[in-house]
C-alpha cells in the first residue's frame, strides 16, 4: 500500500492556476481572504489539489481537481475526505457549487439546497455570487 500525503498549501498560487486553468475552472480569485489549499500526493508524486473558504462554521469547498493521469482510482472521493477531516473540527457545514459533479458529491452525503437561503457568508463569495451561474448545483453537508 502506498502512502497518501495530504497538506496545506503554503506558496503554491501558480501551480494551482495551472492546474485550475487546465481543468477550465476559474481562478481570478485565487489566493484572496480565507482561502486555504490543500494538496494530495503520494510516492508517484501529485494527485490533486482541493479548497476551502471561508472563516466560520460555514465555508465552501473551492475547487477539487484530480489530475487526469490520477482519474478513476478513487482519489476524489479521498481528497474530499481529508478535506472534511480537516474542517470538521471547526466547520458546521461545507457548501459547493458544481456545474457537473452533483452525483459525486450526492454520493459523498451532499444534499441538494435552495440557494436562496444559503448563509450570507457563502453567497457573499465571489464564486457564489458570480462566477457559478443558475445552472450551477448547489450541495451542501453538515458535520456533527
Amino acid at each position: 500500500m502506498m502512502d497518501i500525503y495530504f497538506s496545506e498549501i503554503v506558496h503554491g498560487g501558480d501551480v494551482l492556476r495551472l492546474a485550475f486553468d487546465a481543468a477550465q475552472l476559474p481562478t481570478d480569485d485565487l489566493g484572496g481572504p480565507d482561502q486555504m489549499f490543500f494538496s494530495m500526493s503520494d510516492d508517484q508524486g501529485l494527485i490533486g489539489f482541493i479548497g476551502l473558504e471561508g472563516p466560520g462554521p460555514d465555508r465552501l469547498l473551492w475547487s477539487l481537481v484530480i489530475l487526469p493521469t490520477r482519474r478513476g482510482h478513487g482519489y476524489g472521493r479521498m481528497i474530499v475526505e481529508r478535506l472534511e477531516a480537516v474542517a470538521a473540527s471547526a466547520v458546521i457545514r461545507l457548501h459547493l457549487l458544481t456545474t457537473g459533479q452533483g452525483s459525486f458529491f450526492r454520493k459523498l452525503g451532499y444534499v441538494a439546497a435552495d440557494r436562496s437561503a444559503a448563509p450570507t457568508i457563502i453567497a457573499a463569495t465571489a464564486q457564489f455570487s458570480s462566477r457559478c451561474g443558475p445552472a450551477a448545483t448547489y450541495p451542501i453537508k453538515g458535520f456533527g
